[in-house]
């Protein structure tokens, strides 16, 4: 949000930064095996991001579950999740109406049956990607607040990256109430910052504004509401287009 230690009032995407878009895909939004509430609704705002960061010529990234029939995770193996995001099957696959580039780095997680992951730093080649591309600051969009999000922001912090949360273009199960609150509280703990679309320069080609809520499931009014109120305001952004792994 405005004023976090080490952040200038606006700011711009440039070539050390990346977005990462967490795990957009069929299962996790409405109609899918494990829909996040409202998950469609911060797909056009994920879209301004993409749009911002690929003008300035930065990094987009796009993270996706990507289990094995038999994974951990799946009640039948005792795991806490219905089947979803199964490997080379519809609900694994990308929104049809996120704008990712052609060739977006696609960074696949979960593949090991025995081991859950929700990093997509977790048995991924994520950090020696962005080490690759010289990215120093990662900015991170997606779902599920409490879940992928959470853990994928902790482990940019444990491994040095600055990481920003843009807040309105993310939202959480809360399976537990107050699940999403406390994921934000972690993640500031860490020295996450969160970042609406109104704290970043607004683009000269004057697009049209576009609305969504920020996490709706669990609005804390110390923090939460500020984002509310800038998210309301916000312009639309831009992304870039890279390839290691095809999604």
């Amino acid at each position: 949000m405005k004023g976090e230690k080490g952040l200038n009032k606006t700011i711009n995407p440039t070539g050390k930064d990346a977005l990462l878009v967490t795990d957009i895909q069929i299962d996790f939004l409405p109609g899918g095996a494990l829909p996040v509430t409202n998950g469609d609704k911060i797909i056009p705002v994920i879209n301004n991001y993409i749009k911002r960061f690929e003008s300035a010529k930065a990094y987009v990234i796009a993270s996706r579950d990507w289990h094995p029939l038999n994974h951990i995770s799946f009640k039948k193996q005792g795991g806490p999740w219905p089947p979803h995001c199964v490997q080379e099957t519809t609900g694994a696959q990308f929104s049809p109406q996120l704008k990712l580039p052609d060739q977006p780095i696609v960074i696949s997680k979960a593949t090991d049956p025995k081991h859950e992951a929700y990093s997509a730093f977790d048995n991924t080649n994520l950090h020696n990607t962005l080490q690759q591309l010289g990215v120093e600051r990662l900015f991170v969009t997606g779902l599920a607040t409490d879940y992928c999000v959470v853990n994928t922001v902790l482990g940019a912090r444990e491994l040095g990256y600055d990481t920003i949360v843009l807040s309105d273009a993310t939202l959480g199960i809360n399976v537990q109430p107050g699940d999403v609150d406390r994921a934000f509280e972690a993640m500031q703990k860490k020295g996450a910052s969160l970042l609406t679309e109104a704290d970043f320069t607004h683009s000269e080609d004057n697009l049209p504004l576009t609305t969504a809520e920020p996490d709706i499931l669990a609005q804390k009014p110390t923090m939460m509401d500020a984002a509310k109120k800038k998210a309301k305001m916000r312009s639309k952004g831009a992304g870039n287009r890279i390839k290691t792994e095809r999604g």
